[in-house]
């Protein structure tokens, strides 16, 4: 097989730095919080395409992340990789490199949608923003917060470990939350960050909100202490018109399309 398993975060971060937006999740990865989580391949080092795929094994099941703008060095590497693949795992692969899978006879394939990802490319929108009501929200409010993602966003994967970065925004009204914004990556050493876990209460829909508490996290980690983080995306249902163009009143452009499944071993 023409893999290489990489141990070396110098190495792997000088590749996904080729194509940051496009990679910014694996390079959060890279920080110590996610790295024990993380398993690594490249192809060959002469291969000017060299992607980099990234096996996060912090959730059941684990996340495969074989991003790429030209779908057929990464085909020809998942093809090698396929014997050391997991039994069942959630996939985000560029358009085009699903093939390898429906091509084999070892796995199949369960659509979960397209996704954009989005890059925050106009930082002044963010500053200017309303941000009217936003309060910080600590490992003090991880009940409450489970408890608002269990009633309003029930697909939510929200790792309440992340409260500790500092970077968890709400909006309460009448003393209970009714909108939310955090990150699922957050890497001062690295200079990136991914939004997420962003939610409303349905009552308070419609309103805003969303966009209140989104603008007070990237303020937030525009201006983080710990070092400011030069470059913030997020990932989106492209069916989500209303989500989209909420970012992009932010300062949100889109940078990549990816596809989201579940892989299963026949």
């Amino acid at each position: 097989m023409n893999v290489r398993c990489l141990h070396e975060k110098g190495e792997i971060e000088s590749l996904l730095r080729r194509d940051l937006y496009l990679h910014l999740y694996s390079l959060g990865d890279l920080d110590d919080f996610f790295w024990p989580h993380t398993v690594w391949y490249a192809g060959s080092r002469d291969d000017p395409a060299c992607p980099v795929v990234l096996l996060y094994c912090g959730q059941d099941p684990p996340t495969l992340l074989a991003l790429h703008r030209d779908p057929a060095p990464m085909g020809k590497l998942l093809r090698d990789l396929q014997p050391l693949l997991p039994r069942r795992f959630q996939a985000h692969l560029s358009p085009g490199v699903e093939n390898v899978f429906e091509e084999s006879r070892s796995f199949r394939l369960s659509f979960h949608g397209e996704h954009r990802k989005m890059a925050l490319t106009d930082p002044e929108r963010v500053r200017t923003s309303d941000m009217t009501g936003t309060v910080p929200l600590t490992t003090r409010d991880r009940e409450e917060l489970l408890r608002f993602y269990r009633e309003c966003y029930p697909d939510n994967w929200f790792d309440p470990r992340m409260l500790e970065t500092g970077q968890y925004y709400g909006i309460r009204e009448e003393g209970t939350l009714a909108s939310v914004a955090g990150i699922h990556v957050y890497s001062p050493r690295y200079g990136v960050a991914a939004l997420g876990n962003i939610a409303t209460a349905p009552p308070h829909r419609n309103r805003g909100l969303a966009k209140r508490v989104t603008a007070r996290v990237c303020r937030s980690l525009l201006e983080d202490a710990a070092g400011p983080i030069a470059h913030i995306g997020l990932n989106v249902k492209a069916d989500n018109a209303p989500a989209i163009a909420g970012y992009r009143r932010l300062g949100f452009e889109i940078a990549h399309t990816y596809h989201e499944y579940v892989v299963e071993q026949r």
